[in-house]
């Protein structure tokens, strides 16, 4: 699974990894990526699929690349 603005939620564990920057950003995607969980670049978090998650995924989905955890 990679970034897609159409993430559904599921019952599926995600591997969220931050790849771009926030700096000049919104304040909203920095919040965003704080709660879930993200500190830098190539930071890696594993969440549930739910739909707190695929939306916070969605709103900085340019920001991050998803996968599906193993």
């Amino acid at each position: 699974m990679t970034t897609r603005k159409n993430l559904a939620p599921s019952d599926a564990k995600l591997e969220i990894t931050q790849i771009k920057s926030v700096i000049g950003g919104k304040q909203n995607h920095r919040d965003t990526l704080r709660s879930l969980g993200l500190k830098r670049i190539g930071h890696t978090v594993v969440r549930s699929a739910d739909a707190v998650t695929v939306g916070m995924v969605n709103t900085v989905s340019h920001l991050v690349k998803v996968e599906e955890a193993k």
